[in-house]
């Protein structure tokens, strides 16, 4: 259906909801190095409650190599400096959805690779600042499902 693409995620339990949720919504999850975390940590297992289907997930070792693995998909970057909301794109399967690291999001260098139309914003209340990671790809994820009708749900 998607992808989700962690860009050096560093809180374990965040990725093993996200885990929990791919598992959920069909999604691929693309793990990008270096992590915060090891994948063996007992707090990501606990999070993702065993979920974690390891053939639904890659490890990148850097994001050259992810952008290697997904060459010819679109890419949306998620971010708050994003200039269009994350309901505004007519989503396609295969279109990939970038998340960038909890503390800091993406770095300059890979939004600026990436087209403005396809650097998308959860809105929010002016005097937010930002919302958990795993929270922002519960939203668009399935925001990009239900445009396709949540294709492969009961």
């Amino acid at each position: 259906m998607f992808d989700i693409a962690l860009y050096e995620p560093e809180i374990a339990p965040n990725t093993g909801n996200i885990m929990r949720l791919v598992r959920n919504n069909g999604c691929r999850l693309h793990l990008i190095e270096p992590l915060g975390f090891s994948l063996e940590e007992k707090k990501l297992r606990r999070a993702g409650l065993d979920y974690a289907d390891f053939g639904r997930i890659s490890v990148h070792h850097d994001y050259p190599a992810f952008l290697q693995a997904v060459a010819g998909q679109r890419l949306f970057a998620c971010t708050t400096k994003g200039s269009r909301p994350h309901h505004q794109p007519a989503y396609q399967p295969g279109d990939v959805l970038l998340f960038g690291p909890e503390t800091r999001g993406l770095p300059d260098e890979v939004l600026a690779a990436v087209a403005p139309e396809q650097r998308i914003r959860i809105p929010m209340q002016p005097d937010s600042r930002s919302l958990n990671l795993s929270n922002a790809v519960a939203i668009i994820s399935y925001e990009a499902w239900r445009q396709q009708d949540f294709a492969g749900a009961q």
